[in-house]
């Protein structure tokens, strides 16, 4: 259990060091942030799946402004 929130808590950082870039993000920092989304997927309970789609969301939203 705490390997999984550790996964899902990565992810969430991963997303937050991109976004907080505002543009600038590497295409190493976007990759590693997608790796980690899709890590935390495969243990995330309901409602983390559901807060992994939006972090992928946002990861989608910030490629789209470059």
């Amino acid at each position: 259990m705490q390997k999984r929130n550790n996964l899902f808590q990565q992810a969430r950082e991963a997303v937050s060091n991109v976004t907080n870039r505002k543009g600038a993000a590497s295409q190493e920092e976007i990759s590693i942030a997608k790796n980690c989304i899709n890590s935390a997927r495969a243990n995330a309970s309901e409602e983390e799946q559901g807060q992994l789609q939006q972090l992928q969301q946002e990861i989608e939203r910030h490629e789209g402004l470059k």
